[in-house]
């Protein structure tokens, strides 16, 4: 149903118009190609830090694509990727998100917050609202890609995404390798096959650190949980992601990782996982 012109009758006797505004979700997705969820059942794997590079790396690769950063409450994707500080504008009609200097449009509650410690106290009816309006009236214009970084668990902000979008291409899965995360991760598994969001695969992050020195290497968290995991449920195994100290150095001073050590084993990782990404859908 189309919105109001804004010369109805409604309008005319009462001053207000009592007709459904159109809904803008859909037109909005209508020049999205592609749309893959990041999920995990467990915080602190480096979710947010696997969202930002993915999405970064499809813009490296020369793909139009946007980041909808719907962690409501703990939003780090400005952080990573340098762009703590602005604010979004409008243009009368719909907001501008923010763009990163590699052209990633990036959407986020964190660039609508007047001070950057300002907590956000809502409850899931406001959260599932903002998240519709991050969808439908933004202008993320044509893209190939929109990459969502959900929060951890099964809650609000993760359902509130899979029913905007039931039909997006899939969910990417992060885990760390031990067993704590891997349990945690499984409920991710459980909640897409019951709301029928299709799953892209499986990513291992912290999948062991090679010594700077050295070279020797540390499973330090293990290493193989992802892939075990990916098996026990059938699903693709997207690959591993070492640790590497200039993942946390790029994150905490705002530099897009991929973007500053493009040769470095942990970026060469990350963009074997976003050409897998790209063959799928």
């Amino acid at each position: 149903m189309s919105g109001c012109s804004g010369n109805c009758s409604s309008c005319a006797s009462k001053g207000s118009c009592s007709e459904p505004k159109a809904d803008p979700v859909k037109p909005t997705l209508e020049k999205i190609r592609h749309v893959f969820v990041v999920l995990s059942g467990k915080g602190g794997v480096g979710k947010s830090t696997v969202s930002a590079n993915i999405a970064l790396g499809l813009t490296l690769r020369g793909f139009k694509t946007g980041l909808l950063d719907v962690d409501v409450h703990g939003p780090s994707i400005p952080k990573i990727l340098g762009l703590q500080g602005q604010r979004v504008l409008g243009d009368g009609e719909k907001l501008l998100p923010a763009e990163t200097a590699e052209g990633l449009k990036v959407m986020s509650t964190a660039l609508i917050l007047e001070k950057e410690d300002d907590p956000i106290v809502w409850r899931g009816p406001l959260k599932a609202g903002v998240i519709k309006q991050f969808i439908g009236e933004v202008a993320w214009g044509d893209l190939d890609y929109l990459i969502v970084d959900c929060p951890p668990g099964t809650g609000d902000e993760p359902l509130s995404i899979c029913q905007l979008i039931p039909d997006a291409d899939g969910a990417v899965i992060v885990t760390t390798p031990q067993d704590v995360a891997t349990l945690d991760v499984s409920k991710s598994v459980t909640f897409c096959n019951q709301i029928g969001m299709r799953i892209a695969g499986i990513v291992e992050n912290m999948s062991g650190f090679t010594c700077p020195h050295c070279g020797e290497w540390t499973p330090i968290f293990k290493s193989g949980g992802g892939e075990t995991l990916a098996k026990k449920y059938g699903l693709p195994f997207l690959g591993k992601l070492p640790i590497a100290t200039e993942i946390g150095e790029c994150g905490d001073a705002g530099q897009p990782f991929v973007a500053k050590y493009p040769e470095s084993p942990a970026a060469k990782a990350f963009m074997q996982i976003v050409d897998i990404i790209t063959t799928i859908g």
